[in-house]
C-alpha cells in the first residue's frame, strides 16, 4: 500500500550552521527545501530529534510550542531565530494512545519548546511555520530495537497526510567533526554509509534482515567511530519502523570531507 505520510530521516548538520553557512550546507538545504515542491503539503509534522531523550517516550502537547536553543557558541542572531508553528495537542494524544496500545509507555510535555533538531530543518522545508508541529523523543535507553519497535507503534500514522521527519545525522563522531578529516577517517566513514544504504535501500533485503542489521548496527563496518554514542542514529531506526520496508530515495551529501545520508520512505 503506498504510504500517504512522507517518512524521511535527514541530517540535521551541526547546531545553526545549516542557517548560517550556505557553502557548506547547500546542497542538503536545497534536498530539503525541494519538499515544499515534491510532496503534497502536510498536514502536520512529527519529528524524532537525536536532542530529545527521555526515559518515558515523551510527545509535545503544547499548541503553542517556545524556542529551545540547545547550542553554544554562536552567532547573537542565532539565539533569536523563531520558528512559530503551532503544536497538534490532538494528535499528540492520538500518538500517546498508539503507544500504550503496543505497551510503550508514554507522556505528554506540555513545556518543551523546538529544539535545533526540529526548527533548523523546518526553516529550511516549510519556512512560513504554516504547518502543525510535534515532537516524540528518543529513548535514553539508547536501544536500537526498541526504536525499531517505537516506529512500528506509529506505523498507522503513515497513511495520514503527515511528515515524519527523523533528525539527526548518519555520522556524528564530535572529534572528528570538529578537525579536519584525514583520510582514514574518510574512509571509515565511507565504509560505514556505504553499509546504511544497502541496509536502508536495498529491496533485496526481506524486512526480517533489514530490522536486524538495523537493530544490531554496532556490527556494521566503524560503526562505533562513526556513531560513539548512537542519539543521532535512533531516529532512522524509528523511521524505518514506521516505514516497513526499503527506503524509496536515499541521498547522501559530503560536509567538510565527510559523507552523510539522508533516507525516504
Amino acid at each position: 500500500m503506498t504510504n500517504k505520510a512522507t517518512i524521511l530521516y535527514i541530517p540535521h548538520g551541526g547546531g545553526p550552521l545549516p542557517l548560517l553557512d550556505e557553502a557548506t550546507y547547500g546542497r542538503l538545504n536545497n534536498y530539503l527545501r525541494g519538499f515544499r515542491n515534491s510532496i503534497k503539503k502536510p498536514d502536520a509534522i512529527v519529528v524524532i530529534s537525536a536532542h530529545w531523550e527521555e526515559s518515558v517516550i515523551s510527545i509535545t502537547a503544547n499548541p503553542r510550542p517556545s524556542m529551545l536553543f540547545d547550542y553554544f557558541g554562536f552567532p547573537p542572531e542565532t539565539y533569536r531565530y523563531d520558528y512559530p508553528a503551532a503544536g497538534e495537542p490532538e494528535l499528540a494524544s492520538r500518538i500517546q494512545a498508539m503507544l500504550r496500545q503496543a505497551d510503550i509507555e508514554a507522556r505528554l510535555d506540555h513545556q518543551r519548546g523546538f529544539d535545533h533538531g526540529v526548527f533548523v530543518p523546518l526553516m529550511m522545508m516549510y519556512a512560513e511555520a504554516d504547518i502543525p508541529c510535534i515532537q516524540v523523543s528518543l529513548s535514553d535507553s539508547m536501544d536500537a530495537a526498541f526504536h525499531i519497535r517505537l516506529g512500528k507503534a506509529m506505523a498507522s500514522l503513515r497513511q495520514e497526510n503527515l511528515l515524519i521527519l527523523g533528525s539527526g545525522y548518519s555520522f556524528h563522531n564530535m572529534s572528528v567533526l570538529m578537525s579536519e578529516a584525514n583520510q582514514a577517517s574518510q574512509e571509515k566513514n565511507r565504509q560505514f554509509e556505504d553499509w546504511l544504504e544497502q541496509t536502508c535501500s536495498d529491496a533485496g533485503l526481506s524486512e526480517t534482515e533489514r530490522e536486524r542489521r538495523l537493530a544490531d548496527w554496532t556490527l556494521a563496518p566503524h560503526a562505533r567511530f562513526c556513531h560513539p554514542r548512537e542519539e543521532h542514529l535512533l531516529p532512522l531506526q524509528v523511521c524505518y519502523g514506521v516505514g516497513g520496508s526499503a527506503a524509496v530515495t536515499s541521498f547522501q551529501q559530503p560536509i567538510d570531507g565527510l559523507i552523510t545520508s539522508a533516507y525516504q520512505w
